[in-house]
């Protein structure tokens, strides 16, 4: 498992927004306030057991749909 981080730098549209989970999972979003910036991370974190099932839930899908066309 990964650490929790986060990198908040300015940009021309105002915040870019790098988001990293207990997952490793990561995710980059571009907001106008430091404020907007911090929900952005709070709930990224705080999703992210339910983003983490999600994507399991799509890599078994994506893995029967290659065996399947591997046949």
């Amino acid at each position: 498992m990964s650490k929790r981080n986060y990198k908040i730098t300015p940009s021309t549209y105002g915040f870019k927004v790098e988001v990293w989970n207990k997952y490793g999972m990561q995710r980059t979003v571009y907001e106008r306030n430091v404020i907007d910036a911090s929900k952005v991370i709070y709930d990224y974190w705080e999703e992210e057991d339910k983003e983490y099932d999600k994507m399991k839930v799509q890599q078994k899908c994506i893995n029967k749909l290659v065996k399947k066309e591997i046949k």
